[in-house]
């Protein structure tokens, strides 16, 4: 039965847990979640088993009709906490349907109620206001659980004696805005986004949770004393997850994060939780595009164009921007390709109506690659903003964090020497190996055997499972492929200073000469400093005058064998 109307208002929610992949563990927990956020926001609901493979549905039924954009955010919020939700129900007002309670199952069985009664689906009850606060709630959730991707690689954060996380260095007074954010009748407008304010700028000035403490019967803090009911605000209950000394803890942490992983400028631009969210949305919609189109990405250059497609997408999420400056070795590096093979991935994805060339390469400026050929981001943008997000502030943050992270783990599992051309496992090997770290498969193909034979896949009870990521070195010292990627690193570092030596030979000789320098340096007087500045002399010609790209190539690897050797001796080349 379908979920929406034929306005595309949806008039049931029908969450579809799926155990083919995650397993039955999983799925309880994820019930339980689900019933828990049902039962908070005063929510009647159905629980079915929905067939022989264990999975659930949980049924609401809605006498308001709810806009399709509210339940996807909620749906797509409510994906990054519980696993084996499948999204596509509540993603999709034309087609999303479920089997109904009692309907018989393909495999065997029915779809039999197991928890709840059959007036929760039968006799509506549910209010859109309970919605919104049910997509808060989950909002809320999904924000505190994001991934800290730039915190990854640096040292953990310390904690305070509430077992509160904080920013070290000398504690100043708060932001104006923050501080006129405190202010606020936050009870008559959104009162999550300027709790957000003030919390980020509490951070930002060296706060600890402590100082926030003392701030909690102030007007903008009214988010963590109530929760909005219809058009008025209840107290939060007393104690739960959606206590107020819960909420305002989880905020806090999550601020203190934000800050840590944005420190330039951070609250200081309050377009961008709504940017940030726009296009991990926009990246997001071309995945699952992308991953419900399999064939395409399974023979002749499929498997490197879905690498360079993915690479994009990261590019533009950290960007936060659709158009990126990306030239083919940069993309090749990110994707463990050759960089010819990155150039006519390009053209294909172009061809095919995935990308889009927005601006040629110039000088050492490389080309412009748009992953919006339909130039239909900024129309989404003003819709966007045209509709009521019933999201917190920072959702949109932490929505673009957790896309970021899950692309760049899957791009870094696949971009390995095990898994480039030559003598490798293959490309195409690469790019499974990498799904399967999330998300085992039941499939049983030549692919997952040949990662089988080395090592890189185990058979578990929820299917093929990829081995842990140092399993990789063992096989490439195996196969022979240690080092092609580093070594392909080193190459393409000496291209781009050969390349960027003869563009400053075009400026100097486009140059007036009276604001030309004295006398320049020979062409083996070229220096170059690990701080990514450099100093060229001549650049080197044949007999006839033209460019001895070759020479100049030798005169760079012996520099940077010089840099690399001063390095080790704790020395630096003379200015």
């Amino acid at each position: 039965m379908n979920l929406a109307d034929d306005e595309h208002r949806y008039r049931y929610l029908g969450f579809d847990l799926d155990a083919k992949h995650v397993g039955l563990k999983i799925v309880d927990a994820d019930t339980r979640t689900i019933r828990a956020l049902l039962d908070d926001a005063g929510m009647p609901h159905l629980v079915c088993q929905s067939g022989p493979s264990g999975g659930r549905h949980i049924w609401v039924a809605l006498v308001d009709g709810i806009s399709a954009d509210t339940v996807a955010v909620l749906a797509r919020d409510l994906a990054r906490i519980c696993k084996s939700l499948d999204k596509a129900p509540l993603s999709n007002p034309a087609t999303g349907c479920l089997r109904p309670p009692l309907s018989p199952h393909r495999d065997g069985g029915r779809s039999t109620p197991i928890a709840g009664t059959i007036d929760a689906i039968t006799t509506p009850t549910v209010r859109a206001h309970q919605v919104s606060a049910l997509a808060i709630a989950i909002g809320e959730l999904a924000a505190a659980a994001a991934p800290d991707a730039a915190l990854a690689a640096g040292r953990p954060l310390p904690v305070d004696h509430h077992g509160r996380l904080y920013l070290p260095g000398t504690r100043r007074p708060l932001a104006a805005r923050s501080e006129a954010a405190l202010q606020d009748d936050a009870a008559a407008g959104d009162a999550s986004a300027i709790l957000w304010r003030i919390l980020v700028g509490a951070a930002a000035a060296r706060w600890r949770y402590a100082d926030v403490l003392t701030l909690r019967d102030e007007p903008g803090l009214e988010h963590v004393r109530t929760t909005r009911a219809g058009s008025c605000r209840a107290p939060r209950p007393t104690t739960g997850e959606q206590s107020p000394g819960r909420v305002l803890a989880r905020q806090w942490d999550k601020a203190v994060r934000y800050v840590a992983a944005n420190p330039r400028g951070v609250g200081d631009d309050p377009t961008f939780d709504g940017r940030a969210g726009a296009i991990a949305s926009h990246v997001e919609a071309l995945q699952e595009r992308a991953n419900a189109s399999p064939g395409r990405w399974s023979s002749g250059g499929g498997a490197s164009d879905r690498r360079v497609l993915d690479a994009l997408s990261i590019l533009a999420l950290q960007a936060v921007s659709v158009s990126v400056e990306a030239d083919i070795r940069r993309l090749a590096l990110m994707c463990g390709i050759g960089r010819e093979t990155a150039r006519t991935a390009l053209l294909r994805l172009a061809a095919d109506g995935w990308i889009a060339n927005t601006a040629l390469h110039e000088g050492t400026r490389a080309a412009h690659w748009s992953i919006d050929p339909q130039n239909a981001f900024h129309r989404e943008m003003k819709a966007d903003r045209s509709q009521a997000d019933p999201r917190p502030g920072g959702a949109g943050a932490a929505h673009r964090t957790h896309l970021l992270t899950g692309l760049t783990d899957e791009q870094n599992a696949r971009t390995h020497d095990t898994f480039t051309a030559g003598e490798s496992l293959g490309i195409h090997t690469g790019n499974l190996y990498a799904k399967i770290q999330t998300t085992p498969t039941l499939d049983d193909t030549q692919t997952l055997r040949t990662l089988q034979r080395y090592g890189l896949t185990r058979w578990t009870r929820q299917g093929w499972a990829a081995a842990p990521l140092r399993a990789r070195d063992d096989v490439a010292r195996r196969i022979g492929a240690a080092g092609t990627l580093h070594a392909r690193e080193r190459r393409y570092a000496v291209e781009r200073e050969v390349w960027a030596w003869w563009q400053g030979e075009l400026a100097w000789m486009a140059s007036p000469s009276r604001q030309r320098p004295g006398r320049r340096p020979s062409p083996d007087a070229i220096t170059l400093y690990d701080d990514g500045t450099n100093r060229h002399g001549k650049h080197p010609r044949t007999n006839d005058g033209r460019a001895d790209f070759r020479l100049a190539r030798q005169f760079v690897e012996i520099a940077r064998r010089h840099t690399l050797l001063s390095d080790r001796m704790g020395e630096r080349p003379a200015a």
